[in-house]
């Protein structure tokens, strides 16, 4: 029996559901993974390497490249067959907003990844005269 799949953290909802050409009928259907387009989202929108990535989606490095891999696969043929692309379906959970999440470039958020002011070094505040 194959080992139960783990679900991926995705930490927002995808802000559209279907793509496709509006210059002509689409040529098919293709079903991409809500998963793949937060990988898709955290590798080529977020500029983070696959380590970085696979942490925040709570999966292995490995896991992470095989996602973004089909992915690319299915937006690639999509584009290229004039297909609709549906973002729906896959094994993910939401993780609701929190501090550090989501935001920018995955970094800064917490456990002193950035490179604020930080504790005990002034400022910080507002300005005074």
């Amino acid at each position: 029996m194959p080992r139960p799949r783990r679900c991926r953290r995705v930490y927002a909802e995808p802000p559209a559901r279907r793509f496709g050409p509006y210059d002509r009928p689409p040529a098919g259907e293709l079903v991409l993974p809500v998963e793949g387009l937060e990988a898709l989202r955290l590798a080529e929108v977020e500029g983070l390497d696959q380590e970085e990535a696979a942490a925040l989606m709570g999966v292995s490095r490995q896991t992470f490249g095989r996602v973004l891999a089909a992915a690319r696969a299915s937006v690639a043929r999509a584009l290229t067959n004039g297909m609709e692309l549906v973002v729906a379906g896959g094994d993910y959970e939401l993780v609701p907003p929190g501090p550090g999440r989501g935001m920018g470039r995955g970094r800064g958020g917490g456990r002193g990844m950035g490179r604020g002011m930080g504790r005990g070094r002034g400022g910080g505040g507002p300005a005074q005269d």
